[in-house]
């Protein structure tokens, strides 16, 4: 089933988002963003705007409840099942499997989310956190390395998705 809203998702050149995705409401989608199949991106009452070079995996829910546009920027990774809720997301971040990043959190630029991570914090976090454990155990650092570029995968996804899925056509 198609369930992808066309009159509201705006997708660049050169982004790659399978048919089999959910989005809903006032998506900006950016060149070079490579989206899953039974992804979910939920605008309920603002905007979210995705910029470049990003992956949005299978079964990850990005959902803005806030009236206020969500804003992801370029080079971030949201591996399978993730949840996220957060206003403001920056460069160069990844949120890994099962984890869960709250309304009330912002993430600035290298930031890494570990799998199963709950992060509720009203905070914008420091460049280069770190977030890891799981349950009520989860611990916070603030690691040196920034995460690595994903340009390989993205060139890697942009050849082979098309090959299993059908592909949205631009729209913006």
């Amino acid at each position: 089933m198609d369930s992808l809203t066309l009159s509201t998702a705006k997708i660049a050149n050169g982004a790659i988002v399978c048919c089999e995705c959910d989005l809903q409401g006032d998506i900006t989608i950016g060149s070079r963003t490579v989206i899953h199949p039974r992804a979910k991106i939920i605008a309920l009452t603002g905007p979210i705007i995705i910029g470049e070079n990003n992956i949005i995996e299978e079964q990850v829910q990005i959902i803005n409840r806030c009236e206020t546009p969500m804003i992801i920027g370029n080079n971030n990774v949201f591996e399978v099942d993730c949840h996220v809720e957060s206003k403001f997301i920056g460069d160069n971040n990844i949120v890994e499997s099962k984890a869960f990043v709250g309304r009330q959190t912002s993430l600035s630029n290298g930031c890494v989310i570990g799998a199963k991570c709950e992060v509720l914090v009203a905070e914008t976090l420091q460049e280069g956190s770190l977030f890891y454990g799981a349950g009520s155990d989860v611990k916070r650092r603030v690691q040196s390395d920034k995460p690595s570029a994903q340009g390989a995968q993205i060139e890697f996804l942009s050849k082979v998705l098309p090959n299993y899925h059908r592909i949205r056509k631009p729209l913006a």
